[in-house]
């Protein structure tokens, strides 16, 4: 069984893989607040140019953040600040660190005309170190299947709905819509414009959905004990309408992208592949093929 998770491995000094893991977690448009730390691998994106949040990412190793394209257009990474271990965007986060960008990568391929290939990178300005606020996600590798139906959890600051911002305090948001398949969502949102690098999420009733702000986020599903990312919060057409599912980037389809990007100390990879056996046998110390090891200096060992 290919379902995971945990390594302990020596390679010069003992490391650990720590992906997915949210001690904290008890279990957008329609979403309810979220306890303190449920999303530990949430990113907060600001910058001056849009007077604070703009986008949502995600931590996926102790020093990269994976993001939307069409969020980065117009901004320098000078002027990008990260936020992490945040749940309230005018509150006191007692669990919050920051972190400047050093570089961004946006897909050489992404055309936003279309949407397609949205997906970006962030090099922070220094690596952070885990704890119960703050976690890498998994990643979806290239063989997961995420079957119509499947629970998604979407999580954002975005607006409450089309051009209704989150009320103060603003706290992190969080909802659960099932994943559509890609021939259906074609054919509500307009043959051809959910391509092959794209997956859709949401209710036929619409009233759960991402909005503005939100773009950029995670979508995750739960693999027995562990969250996997299986997109990045890309379009849609208004915000939870009837039949109008959201669209995200498939994150599975960029694990080669992602991994020729950031080198080495890469993100970790899981192959989703449902229905989920959590036996304790399933849960044997297996991987996909591409795998992340953190130094236990830079991570969080629990037991």
């Amino acid at each position: 069984n290919a379902n995971l998770i945990c390594l302990l491995q020596p390679l010069n000094s003992l490391f650990l893989i720590v992906c997915g893991q949210a001690p904290l977690n008890t279990r957008i448009v329609g979403g309810v607040n979220t306890p303190d730390g449920s999303w530990p691998w949430q990113v907060s994106m600001h910058s001056p140019l849009y007077g604070g949040h703009f986008c949502g990412g995600s931590l996926i190793n102790n020093e990269w953040v994976l993001t939307a394209a069409h969020c980065l257009p117009d901004v320098s990474a000078s002027s990008l600040h990260v936020y992490l271990g945040r749940r309230t965007q005018q509150g006191v986060n007692t669990n919050e660190i920051s972190r400047n960008v050093r570089t961004i990568i946006v897909h050489s391929s992404y055309n936003s005309n279309t949407n397609n290939n949205d997906i970006a990178l962030l090099r922070l300005s220094s690596t952070v170190t885990f704890n119960n606020y703050i976690r890498p996600v998994c990643l979806a590798a290239q063989n997961s299947v995420f079957p119509s139906g499947t629970s998604s959890w979407i999580t954002g600051w975005g607006d409450v709905q089309s051009g209704v911002s989150l009320p103060s305090p603003g706290i992190l948001q969080e909802t659960m819509v099932p994943v559509v398949n890609n021939v259906q969502c074609n054919t509500l949102l307009g043959s051809g414009s959910v391509t092959s690098n794209m997956m859709c999420a949401g209710l036929t009733q619409g009233g759960k959905d991402t909005c503005q702000g939100d773009s950029g986020g995670p979508m995750v599903s739960q693999q027995c004990s562990v969250w996997v990312q299986s997109g990045i919060t890309s379009w849609g057409y208004g915000c939870a309408h009837p039949n109008s599912p959201g669209v995200y980037t498939s994150v599975s389809r960029y694990q080669n992208w992602i991994t020729n990007n950031i080198g080495q100390n890469l993100p970790g990879f899981v192959t989703f592949s449902p229905p989920n056996s959590c036996s304790s046998a399933s849960l044997s110390k297996t991987l996909s093929q591409t795998h992340s090891l953190y130094p236990i200096n830079r991570g969080y060992l629990f037991d």
